[in-house]
């Protein structure tokens, strides 16, 4: 093979690594979210404010439930310490559904936000983006009391 061959195979062989879905089947994928939206949730009962903020991307948006869009990771992540000061947490959130798209790059998850009685009073929607490295950042998120429409 010529030189010029190879110089011009590059870019195609390139361009096929970079669609080629990512490593494991969907279930695999989905199982992967949901784990890390329980670690995400975990760092409320911990109280554990920097790891919360680890699971969420630069460019993050949080709609924040209608009361102000939150642009970017240390926006949202300042606004949140508030949930993180006192002793004990002031809510929980487990996920209960998890899609991903075929691609693997997406994921959507969502489930029930419960006050420390347990009484659940809310849903949380949370949009998760692979990162080259495999990690899951959040990259949407909201929530919406129960009954809003």
């Amino acid at each position: 093979m010529n030189r010029r061959a190879l110089l011009l195979s590059a870019p195609a062989v390139l361009a096929a690594c970079a669609s080629e879905p990512p490593m494991g089947g969907g279930a695999a994928l989905a199982r992967d979210v949901m784990d890390t939206e329980r670690a995400f949730a975990a760092t409320m009962a911990a109280r554990d404010h920097a790891a919360f903020a680890s699971f969420i991307a630069e460019d993050a948006v949080c709609l924040n439930g209608g009361r102000g869009e939150l642009r970017g990771k240390s926006a949202i992540a300042e606004y949140w310490k508030r949930y993180y000061s006192a002793v004990q947490a002031p809510f929980s959130w487990q996920p209960d559904r998890v899609a991903v798209l075929d691609s693997g790059l997406l994921a959507y998850s969502t489930g029930p936000v419960a006050a420390p009685d347990g009484k659940v009073f809310a849903r949380f929607y949370s949009t998760w983006r692979r990162e080259p490295t495999g990690a899951w950042r959040v990259i949407f998120d909201d929530g919406c009391n129960l009954g809003c429409p």
